[in-house]
């Protein structure tokens, strides 16, 4: 089982920009030790027999079905436009006149 120097989690720190108390150091060091010994134990897990996946739960296709709707009527769709003319939505100009 590998750990973490000081020295290196501050070397860490600095290409990371951060800038870490001493107590900030210490409790760094000690928790990232612990991170690389839990890496270090799933090396030991024998996984021969696993096939590489990209997740750990079998994933589903939500998305509705792409099928063709007949549309909403002109006149439903016009109904509660606050303007309109007779075929369509009427908007303030965007691009000028």
């Amino acid at each position: 089982m590998s750990s973490l120097t000081r020295e290196e989690v501050e070397k860490v720190s600095l290409l990371a920009r951060l800038r870490l108390s001493e107590e900030e150091l210490s409790t760094m060091t000690e928790q990232m030790s612990q991170i690389v010994s839990y890496v270090e134990l799933l090396e030991e897990v024998n996984t021969d027999d696993v096939e590489p996946m990209a997740h750990a739960v079998e994933q589903h296709n939500v998305f509705a079905e792409d099928a063709v709707h007949e549309s909403l009527p002109r006149d439903a769709a016009l109904a509660n436009a606050p303007k309109r003319d007779d075929e369509c939505f009427r908007v303030p100009a965007v691009l000028g006149d």
